[in-house]
């Protein structure tokens, strides 16, 4: 092999043809599990780090209930799912949830720049439901695939072991996908003040179910009503420099003494089909579902009330799985939901042990809760999941000698799937729009931060990929471009010679765009792209508030804030 040859392969020395997409049935899914590059990629990937996560590896745990209105905006909930949780005004359910940090290691900063992991595990009388999301709407990328590859760009690097902006938009520059997560993240929602004061987000797409077993697309929205606040850079160093953990302290102490924090939850529904009246794929993760087309639906509120008893057998081995679902819920064909539904359980097969559902902070509970399971033995086994009068020799099934049995089936109206088998990106990428509507409808402060911040850390890129993510900024706005590009001393002139990456297929817009790139008559107007819930009023959190717990409840909205169906 030739010096200079740096073809990718596998561990198996087989040349990798296609490093950016999945085999799945037709462009949109499902995926196939003969999927061997990527199954070997994420496997691997997952088992990285020991014994701590490999993302999300500092995080904080808490517990409460979730109580139902018992309907969907202003319909009964069982006109859209038979998931018992949502049935009745009042119903109660018993959860746990996790806050956490991605990057970062175990004992690293709460106020690092960095989306914040979100996940809910509701303890239904049905078993278990995780909602394992973010606090921000939108990911990075959209087929899971480029996983390990996202996170390893955000990691240290392999050699310096320092986090580096260089390798970071080296990899961004090269996936316009990104750019709409990027202009979340890189303003002041990259740093939420505190737990308490930050919103959730579902990120993938699922589906509801009801009775009759008809199926509607929805997404999930946890809006905080502490309010949302954020620390700009300066704020957050000051912190840091006092307190790594400061953002498990303030969760901690508002539950001692009282203050419990409280979440609405809202979804919001599509009808099941590949809506090609769109112009984005409602399957794509890195795109948000505007919601004067989607309006949100209340179906109940969440309290936090009670904190851990014991850090690492309620923190540290509570597993979460994009995989958990009950009843009245099911899977779309999201890539990335695909994806993140191996990855998650794998890991915590690994990391905590196969038996990991024993545990007591993982155990499903309620009176139809109960586990009744044919497995046996493994690391760690420290129990029988026999069912009462169950016969203990049988561990298979079927069995007529006091074995168990199935459950009674429920309907479903699955899709029909047709379609060649294929490694192939969406038809409907559309970059670009998302992230303009979203640099116009932030709050003034949070777009000036924006741009100090990206613009800041640009700087200490090579030329190439300044040059690769200002194209992409101009074809997102003028402003946004002009603005960033003031601070590396550079123009739309200056970047105007590149051509689109050999992975992009531009719509005619963005070809319009890139004709006229940093002329396109943009202007900051919040009013043309709706309503927004990541555009609600971010009040500007201070270092003092943060570190001496004064943080209290903020209003939620103002004139931008999204209306609630």
């Amino acid at each position: 092999m030739a010096d200079d040859d740096r073809t990718l392969t596998t561990r198996q020395g087989h040349p990798v043809q296609d490093n950016q997409n999945q085999r799945t049935v037709g462009s949109r899914g499902p995926a196939t599990l003969e999927n061997y590059h990527f199954l070997e990629k994420i496997s691997h990937f997952d088992r990285e780090r020991i014994p701590e996560r490999v993302v999300h590896a500092r995080g904080f745990v808490a517990y409460g209930e979730f109580e139902a209105t018992g309907k969907i905006g202003d319909e009964p909930a069982s006109t859209y799912t038979r998931a018992k949780l949502f049935a009745e005004p009042g119903k109660k359910t018993q959860l746990a949830i996790r806050f956490s940090t991605v990057i970062g290691g175990r004992d690293s900063s709460e106020v690092a720049r960095d989306p914040r992991g979100f996940a809910v595990k509701f303890y239904t009388e049905d078993g278990n439901w995780d909602v394992v999301g973010n606090n921000l709407a939108v990911f990075f990328i959209r087929d899971a695939i480029k996983f390990p590859d996202v996170i390893h760009a955000l990691k240290p690097d392999p050699v310096t072991f320092r986090q580096e902006p260089n390798r970071i938009f080296d990899f961004m520059s090269q996936t316009p996908e990104s750019m709409h997560m990027l202009t979340h993240l890189f303003s002041p929602r990259g740093i939420p003040a505190t737990y308490r004061h930050m919103e959730g987000f579902g990120v993938n797409t699922y589906k509801m179910v009801n009775a009759a077993g008809e199926t509607v697309l929805v997404k999930f929205h946890w809006h905080p009503r502490q309010g949302v606040a954020s620390l700009t850079d300066e704020e957050a160093a000051t912190v840091q420099g006092q307190d790594l953990g400061s953002a498990s302290k303030d969760l901690y102490d508002a539950i001692e003494r009282g203050d419990f924090p409280q979440w609405d939850m809202y979804v919001q529904v599509m009808e099941d089909h590949d809506h090609p009246e769109l112009d984005w794929d409602p399957l794509d993760d890195t795109k948000i579902w505007p919601e004067d087309q989607f309006p949100l639906r209340h179906v109940g509120t969440m309290t936090l009330n009670r904190n851990v008893d014991d850090f690492h057998n309620e923190n540290e081995q509570i597993a979460m799985g994009t995989g958990v679902i009950v009843d009245g819920l099911d899977f779309s064909d999201d890539k990335m939901l695909v994806g993140r539904t191996f990855s998650y359980s794998d890991t915590q097969r690994y990391r905590v042990g196969p038996n990991y559902l024993q545990l007591p902070v993982n155990q499903a509970r309620g009176r139809e809760g109960r586990v009744h399971t044919n497995q046996r033995g493994g690391q760690m086994s420290y129990g029988v999941d026999l069912a009462p009068g169950q016969n203990p020799h049988v561990n298979y099934e079927p069995s007529i000698h006091g074995g168990l049995h199935e459950a009674e089936r429920q309907p479903n109206q699955p899709p029909e799937i047709r379609g060649q088998l294929t490694q192939a990106p969406l038809e409907r990428t559309n970059d670009y729009v998302q992230a303009r509507g979203r640099y116009n409808t932030m709050n003034d402060w949070e777009r000036d931060e924006l741009v100090k911040t990206l613009g800041g850390l640009l700087a200490d890129c090579e030329r190439d990929v300044q040059e690769r993510m200002l194209w992409h900024l101009f074809l997102v706005h003028d402003d946004y471009g002009t603005r960033v590009g003031e601070r590396l001393g550079m123009t739309a002139d200056d970047v105007r010679h590149l051509e689109p990456l050999p992975t992009q297929r531009l719509t005619d817009d963005e070809r319009k765009r890139l004709e006229n790139l940093g002329h396109n008559g943009d202007v900051v107007d919040p009013t043309q792209w709706g309503r927004w819930t990541s555009s609600v009023v971010n009040h500007r959190a201070s270092a003092e508030d943060v570190l001496a717990g004064t943080l209290g409840r903020l209003p939620y909205t103002d004139d931008a804030a999204p209306a609630a169906g």
